[in-house]
């Protein structure tokens, strides 16, 4: 099969397109047909060689953490999914034309949801929802800034807090206060305007998508014993403010992902799309992903 390789760390024009051995599953796991695989910082981070010391790979290696497509095989003991469902999941190796992982890091995806679209689904929605519901845990009632808030993990933060009733905050750049305004928050800072972050209220909580100094700059506006949860690693110094710091990866949750997956199909959750490109165009599609912009770029086979 073909599959986007990494063979050494560096920039994106590392990536190549090989082919490589197709993989069979095992016990519990499905094998799927993928039509398109998303791409995360987190591989674009791993490409560089940036997380060697704390998350190593072995190269070569296939990035991709988001994947969408069909179930071809099926291995002993599976029961959710027979051969032909349509799924998606959290994954490894997702960039390449066949992927197998357990069962339960996949959801079905209704008929109604475009299944390459689907692709962009399982890492943000799994990483927001669990930095809102297990790392600062928000409460009816209680105050949360969401920091990088129009991107994918920041805008699923945002929907779940506010179904558990908090009063949110989006923190964004200024050019993006127009598309945070869209999400329906109780308010929207500027992140890189220091007189508006000074107008923030006390809060309860900080859930964190960006890190480094934009974060730092925050950690005066949480109450004592304020929560802060983050996909970027622990603040420096927040511990020794008082505050109570859950630094996290995303997890697999297969009814969770499911329950998001359906929201997303029936219109109330929207993660946009930037571009998507084919395979072979792997080092085009990280660079634009890492230039950053207004949605998911993904990869189709």
């Amino acid at each position: 099969m073909k599959a986007v390789v990494l063979a050494t760390f560096g920039q994106a024009e590392r990536l190549e397109l090989r082919d490589v051995a197709e993989p069979t599953p095992g016990r519990d796991e499905i094998k799927v047909r993928v039509v398109a695989a998303g791409i995360n910082p987190i591989d674009w981070k791993l490409r560089s060689g940036a997380l060697q010391p704390y998350m190593p790979i072995e190269l070569p290696a296939v990035l991709g953490r988001d994947v969408a497509g069909e179930v071809v095989a099926v291995g002993a003991g599976v029961t959710r999914f027979r051969v032909g469902a349509r799924v998606c999941g959290l994954v490894r190796h997702g960039y390449a034309e066949y992927v197998v992982a357990p069962e339960d890091n996949f959801a079905a995806v209704p008929m109604n949801l475009d299944l390459v679209e689907a692709a962009a689904l399982p890492l943000v929605l799994l990483t927001g929802t669990q930095l809102v519901e297990a790392a600062v845990d928000v409460h009816a009632g209680e105050s949360v800034l969401v920091t990088g808030a129009t991107g994918g993990v920041g805008r699923v933060a945002v929907y779940v807090a506010k179904r558990r009733g908090g009063i949110v905050y989006a923190a964004v750049r200024a050019a993006h206060q127009v598309e945070a305004a869209k999400l329906g928050v109780h308010g929207v800072v500027a992140l890189d305007d220091e007189r508006q972050v000074e107008t923030l209220p006390e809060l309860d909580a900080l859930a964190d998508t960006v890190g480094g100094p934009t974060t730092q700059k925050l950690l005066p506006k949480l109450k004592r014993a304020g929560r802060i949860g983050s996909v970027v690693g622990e603040p420096p110094g927040a511990k020794e403010l008082g505050l109570v710091v859950r630094a996290f990866m995303a997890h697999p949750d297969a009814k969770r992902l499911e329950e998001l997956v359906n929201d997303v199909a029936a219109g109330t959750l929207v993660i946009p799309i930037l571009r998507k490109f084919p395979l072979r165009e792997a080092a085009q599609a990280h660079q634009l992903a890492e230039n950053g912009g207004a949605g998911k770029v993904l990869l189709t086979t």
